[in-house]
């Protein structure tokens, strides 16, 4: 289990700054009860190994202008790993898709986009999706509102599996 290489600490810095990732140092060592040039180790070897992979600001992609926001399930003609990943490498490229995930079931991939209308999404979808080569099908739901969108993952949900297995 990757975990086991986490103490309690690492834990605690990980879900404060998953919190709020623009807290000074001094303040993140205040909040998990160490000093601060520790902490700051701490934080430096948890990005070098991989469990911070950056920081980033959450945007209000409404207030921006981005009105609306789509799923898009989509199914391709061939499941061949170099067919998938010309797929995948393609997402990368189209930047009204935020996020890209393979699925088991019964489509391929599940697409979150964001567009400033419909007629920009619509022209997305016929004009890049659609015309992709491999893509069988694209169904696509439209989001109406949001009722959570948390990122990261539930710390406290971890820490209750660890005591019941301690």
């Amino acid at each position: 289990m990757v975990t086991t290489r986490l103490d309690d600490i690492d834990r605690k810095i990980l879900a404060e700054l998953q919190a709020d990732g623009r807290m000074t140092n001094v303040e993140l060592a205040k909040r998990v009860g160490i000093s601060a040039p520790p902490c700051l180790r701490r934080v430096r070897t948890l990005e070098e190994s991989g469990f911070i992979t950056g920081y980033h600001a959450e945007v209000n992609a409404r207030e921006l202008g981005f009105e609306v926001q789509v799923f898009a399930m989509v199914g391709l003609d061939s499941q061949a790993e170099t067919e998938l990943r010309a797929f995948e490498e393609r997402c990368r490229e189209w930047p009204l898709v935020r996020e890209c995930h393979m699925l088991n079931g019964e489509v391929d991939f599940i697409l979150k986009c964001v567009a400033p209308d419909l007629s920009s999404f619509q022209q997305f979808l016929t004009g890049e999706l659609l015309t992709t080569p491999n893509v069988a099908s694209v169904k696509t739901s439209l989001v109406i509102r949001g009722a959570k969108d948390e990122p990261g993952v539930p710390f406290d949900v971890l820490e209750e599996r660890m005591n019941r297995t301690a």
